[in-house]
Order: structure tokens, then C-alpha cells, then sequence
């Protein structure tokens, strides 16, 4: 049988080694030492932000933002439903705080109409507050998550916080390196539009650091807000002083030393990602039916980071084409269950899902690794030829 392809796994090598190799024969492994503040400097560089704030995961990268926000008890937080849940948790139930879900437009990413809708004909504007009209609470912010690496229409929803006077959180977590190439946010990346952005380094990530994340803010205070409470909120480093509550959500120096190796080849996996992407599209998108999701190029750099075959019109069943290609050592998903299905968020309001629906019932990831072969490529691409 033919080697197994994965989905997404990491892409190390000689300058990971070495660098993490720095900080172990250094005796500086844990979440003190100098690497982590080295790939702070490095990273909001890249990303173009005078700050950034590292984290152990993205998850916590989240819940640094929605607590640097001021969400809390009684607020509610415009989210996608179409999305994985670690963008909604930390945002909402971390802080005591409750989702409203919103479907998706075609770039997978929460829509702007849908936005508006809600806003417009289901809430009400009272001394600056956004009122959600059926449960009374102030609807305080949304989290736009620019999925699988696709921006989402910032210019439009950007529009939408400023006349609703909303917090805008944006889950840049799979999209490092994208970034807009025309526009209204011309030059700017992922994750710097919005109040507060926030990245994962998660080992299926574009960059990985094992598990980790960062957090930028439009907002220094805020940022300054989410290293003080990632460490514990120590306000005399000495004597043990906390002075609020705080959390264990640094990084440690020998994931930083990845980071900074990952973040010097990152321009590198994108290059890969465009050749991956174009090799399923030339070779799929449009036979018997198939459709390879297209990404926003118009006036964004996407990062390309997952890939979705788009199964509606090709009579073919997404389970079963997850099952075959898996027997054939070929690792694919389907996208996520919709989040308001999900534990007891059903209880909390959702519209205009159709599309997010239709999403999630068609759409099948491809592997997508960062050191997928050409070769290997072309063998996910006869492997799915031949289901049709």
C-alpha cells in the first residue's frame, strides 16, 4: 500500500532544530527566557503591529481578547456558526457572555448581510448600546473568523461595528499571511483590522509552535492587558503580588524558538500552498461536478491554508468519499458541525444558515500539508477522480 498522506501536519526541519537546540542547551526551556519576547518583536513586525502578545494556544489567545474587550455577564457576541468551536467558547461562555450564531456568505466566512439583517430588523440602538430586541442584552461585539484562511469582507463588516458601535474580534487563527492587496486595507494582514486580533499555532497551522498563539490590539492598553494576565497578573514580579485574577497562558521559550524558525519560512509555505492549491484546481474544480471552493484573490493575499472540495453537484456522499479516500491512506475531514447544534448552544438564537448548512453537509478538506509533494498531490487528485 502507498505511503499514508495526512491531512495537515507540520513542516520542521534543520532551522527548528537548531534553534529549539538553542534554548534546551541553554538550560531557558520553560515560559522564561528570552526567545519568547524575540518572536513577539519578530512576529508583529511580519504582521505589521507595534505589539503582540504570545499564548499558549489560540484558544487562550481568545479568551486574553474577549476579557481585554470587556465582555462579561450580560453581553452578547455575534459569532459564525460555521466555524470551530474554540472561536466561540473563549469569547462567550470564558466570560460569562452568550452567542448569537450567524451563517456564513461563499467565502465560508461570517456574512456581512447577515449582519446587517440582525442588527437592523432585530435589534434596536439606545444611547450607543446595541439592544437585542428579544432578550434585552446589549449586544457588545462579533468575532469574525477569516476561515481556512479566506478574509473575510472586512471593509463591509468593519462598516457594520462602527454604526452598531461593536467590538470587533477578529479570529485570524488559520490565516496568518493573509493579508489585503487593494482596498480600503491595502498592505494590512489578518488579524490587524479589528480592535483586537488573534493567531494559533496549533500543529495542523500554516506555522507551528506545537501548540501556541499571539494576540495584537489596535488598542495598546489591551494588549498590554492580555501579557499581564497571560502571566499570571503579577504586578511585583519579586514579592508575589497579583493584583487580579490571572492565568497560565504563557509560551514557552522552546516554542518560541520554533516559532521564530517557522516564521522565517513562512513566505516559503505559502509558495507551497499556492502550488497545492493550483494542482487540485487545474485537475478538479468543475469535472463531473466537483468544485474546489475558490478563495477571495480579488483584493486579498490568501494563505491558503485548508483546501475544500465542494461535492453538491457531483452526486457523491461526503462520508463515503471521507471513508474511501481513507482506505486508500489518504486522510480528509469534513468541515465542522455547526456550533449552535452543539452542546447547549442550541438554546441560543441563530440565522441565516442556509448556507452554512449546505457547507456542512458538501464540503470535504484535502490534505494540504505545507511538504506535500506534487506527487502525492496528484495521487489525492486520481483518488478522487475515480469515485466520480
Amino acid at each position: 500500500m502507498s505511503a499514508f498522506i495526512p491531512l495537515s501536519v507540520p513542516n520542521f526541519g534543520e532551522k527548528e532544530a537548531a534553534y529549539a537546540a538553542e534554548a534546551i542547551t541553554s538550560g531557558w526551556v520553560s515560559t522564561s527566557g528570552g526567545k519568547v519576547t524575540e518572536f513577539e518583536e519578530k512576529f508583529a513586525a511580519y504582521v505589521g503591529m507595534p505589539r503582540a502578545v504570545a499564548a499558549n494556544s489560540g484558544t487562550s489567545a481568545l479568551h486574553l481578547a474577549a476579557m481585554a474587550a470587556g465582555l462579561g455577564p450580560g453581553d452578547e457576541v455575534l459569532v459564525p456558526a460555521l466555524t470551530f468551536i474554540a472561536a466561540v467558547n473563549p469569547t462567550t461562555r470564558y466570560v460569562g457572555a452568550q452567542p448569537v450564531f450567524l451563517g456564513c456568505d461563499d467565502s465560508l466566512c461570517l456574512d456581512p448581510a447577515a449582519v446587517e439583517d440582525f442588527c437592523a430588523t432585530h435589534c434596536t440602538l439606545q444611547n450607543g448600546k446595541l439592544i437585542n430586541n428579544a432578550t434585552g442584552a446589549h449586544v457588545k461585539a462579533m468575532v469574525v473568523v477569516h476561515v481556512f484562511g479566506n478574509m473575510a469582507d472586512l471593509p463591509r463588516l468593519m462598516a457594520l461595528a462602527e454604526t452598531y458601535h461593536l467590538i470587533l474580534i477578529e479570529d485570524a487563527t488559520e490565516a496568518l499571511g493573509t493579508r489585503y492587496t487593494s482596498g480600503p486595507y491595502a498592505g494590512r494582514a489578518a488579524g490587524t483590522i479589528g480592535d483586537i486580533g488573534c493567531y494559533s499555532f496549533n500543529g495542523n497551522k500554516i506555522i507551528t509552535t506545537g501548540a501556541g498563539g499571539m494576540v495584537v490590539s489596535n488598542h495598546p492598553d489591551w494588549t498590554e492587558a492580555c501579557k499581564h494576565r497571560s502571566t499570571q497578573a503579577k504586578a511585583d514580579m519579586l514579592q508575589f503580588y497579583h493584583d487580579e485574577m490571572g492565568y497560565n497562558y504563557r509560551m514557552t521559550n522552546v516554542q518560541a524558538c520554533l516559532g521564530i524558525a517557522q516564521l522565517e519560512r513562512l513566505e516559503d509555505f505559502i509558495k507551497v500552498k499556492q502550488a497545492r492549491y493550483a494542482q487540485y484546481k487545474a485537475a478538479l474544480d468543475g469535472v463531473k461536478g466537483l468544485r474546489i471552493l475558490p478563495f477571495r484573490t480579488d483584493c486579498t493575499r490568501p494563505n491558503l491554508w485548508f483546501f475544500s472540495l465542494y461535492l453538491k453537484d457531483s452526486g457523491l456522499d461526503r462520508d463515503t468519499v471521507i471513508e474511501q479516500l481513507q482506505a486508500q491512506g489518504i486522510q480528509t475531514r469534513p468541515v465542522w458541525a455547526l456550533i449552535n447544534e452543539q452542546a447547549d448552544y442550541p438554546k441560543n438564537e441563530a440565522y441565516h444558515l442556509e448556507k452554512a448548512e449546505d457547507y456542512r453537509r458538501y464540503i470535504v478538506n484535502l490534505p494540504c500539508s505545507t511538504n506535500l509533494s506534487e506527487a502525492d498531490c496528484q495521487r489525492v487528485i486520481d483518488a478522487v477522480l475515480a469515485l466520480v
